[in-house]
Parts: structure tokens; C-alpha cells; sequence
């Protein structure tokens, strides 16, 4: 069986590049999938400390999170789709305007 350490050190790491992915990315997509890295991050975490507590919470909440996850996915790709059909690119140093 894999320690616990492991798997809080593997969540802190996809946690950290997941942060960095957002800081650093221009492209909308790209610190889309930034975000999903970092939910999923949490998501393993909670597994974690599920499995070292001997309690099902962690597992619920992970339903919850995957469930948040999906709808933020959707919504966000819906609304990637629209700003490429006005301004013809996602680089979010171009978005400036909010104006409709």
C-alpha cells in the first residue's frame, strides 16, 4: 500500500502546478485545464485523508467537487467558445473590454 505522504505530497504538487499554471498562462484554455488540476488535486487529497481517517466524508466530497468540476467545465468551454466567436482569439491580455 502506498503511504500517506505520498499521496499529500503528490496533491501538493499537482496543487502548486496548478496555481502556477494559472498564474503564468495567457490562453483562457489553458488555465481552464490549470483549474481542473487543482480541483482534482483537492479531490486527492480528500481521498487521502479518507483512507487515513477510515471515514467516507473525504469520498462524498469528492462526488460534490467532480460534480462542480464538470458544471465549471462546461460553463467555462460555453463561454471560451463565445469570446473566440467575437474576437477571434482567447489570450486574456487581448480581453480588456467588457462592453457587449
Amino acid at each position: 500500500m502506498v503511504p500517506f505522504e505520498y499521496y499529500v505530497a503528490l496533491s501538493g504538487l499537482l496543487m502548486v502546478l496548478g496555481f502556477i499554471g494559472v498564474i503564468i498562462r495567457k490562453n483562457i484554455i489553458a488555465m481552464l485545464l490549470s483549474t481542473e488540476l487543482m480541483l482534482n488535486a483537492v479531490n486527492i487529497a480528500f481521498v487521502a485523508f479518507d483512507m487515513k481517517l477510515h471515514d467516507v466524508v473525504g469520498q462524498v466530497f469528492v462526488f460534490f467537487i467532480l460534480t462542480i468540476a464538470a458544471a465549471e467545465a462546461a460553463i467555462g468551454l460555453g463561454l471560451i467558445i463565445a469570446i473566440y466567436r467575437m474576437k477571434k482569439d482567447v489570450d486574456v491580455e487581448k480581453l480588456t473590454e467588457l462592453k457587449g
